[in-house]
């Protein structure tokens, strides 16, 4: 029962939907602090492989720059842009990181988000374009089987049971699944969230078979990154874990 009891909680930490559009809100994006950025977006690595790996951070101004040129073809930023909520909000927070194919593909769709809703595109529209890209092949889909790391000790953004913005803790590994579905795999996430089952993001092309990972690992996490959680903290307070907001 607590392994259950875990898992849907860590379930809860990052599931997010495009539900129904929710009220435009225009939100200037702020700047976080290069160096702090920089962690929070590796924090989603495991540490043995964050050394050779790409990072791209947030220009509010202009969109996405590289900031650090890797080696092993993985890239990690800070999204903070959630476009298939159709919902402009300055404190969604989610760390991630792609291997070399998703860094081809599923990357772009975020820097182009935010390169969209910095040149003033609305909500509702951006939503509408990038659906619309998927339909004409201008993005692509992953060619191979591959993974985008999300085991950073703590995100924001919407999440279950409410459909709210939430801050709490996300670790899990996100692979690569176009077009399929829960059914696929015979899943059954709502019987046993131990096991894999899909999630969509926004689109089908953009499905994701979601893997938690355990409370032992998470324990771990937790502990080692300690000082980025009260670094994030004492940054903006609705990065606390201890202070959640909607």
């Amino acid at each position: 029962m607590k392994i259950e009891s875990t898992l849907a909680t860590m379930a809860i930490s990052f599931i997010a939907t495009a539900a129904a559009p929710c009220q435009t809100t225009k939100a200037t994006l702020e700047r976080m602090p290069s160096e702090l950025e920089t962690r929070f977006a590796l924090s989603a690595l495991p540490p043995a492989m964050r050394e050779h790996a790409t990072v791209y951070l947030l220009d509010p101004t202009t969109g996405y720059r590289r900031s650090r040129e890797g080696t092993s073809g993985l890239t990690c930023l800070v999204e903070r842009t959630a476009w298939e909520r159709a919902d402009f909000r300055d404190d969604i927070y989610v760390p991630l990181c792609y291997d070399a194919e998703g860094s081809k593909t599923f990357l772009k769709v975020i820097m182009d988000a935010a390169t969209k809703r910095i040149q003033g595109m609305s909500p509702v529209a951006l939503r509408a374009e990038i659906e619309k890209r998927y339909r004409d092949k201008t993005y692509s889909v992953p060619a191979k089987p591959g993974v985008s790391y999300m085991i950073a000790p703590v995100m924001r953004t919407w999440m279950l049971p409410d459909w709210q913005v939430h801050t709490m803790p996300s670790t899990h590994l996100m692979f690569y699944a176009p077009n399929m579905t829960d059914a696929d795999i015979a899943a059954a996430p709502a019987s046993s969230l131990a096991f894999p089952f899909i999630f969509k993001e926004g689109v089908a092309e953009q499905s994701y078979m979601i893997q938690l990972l355990g409370h032992a690992e998470k324990a771990k996490i937790a502990a080692d990154e300690k000082v980025l959680l009260a670094d994030l903290c004492a940054y903006r307070d609705v990065l606390c874990l201890t202070k959640e907001k909607n």
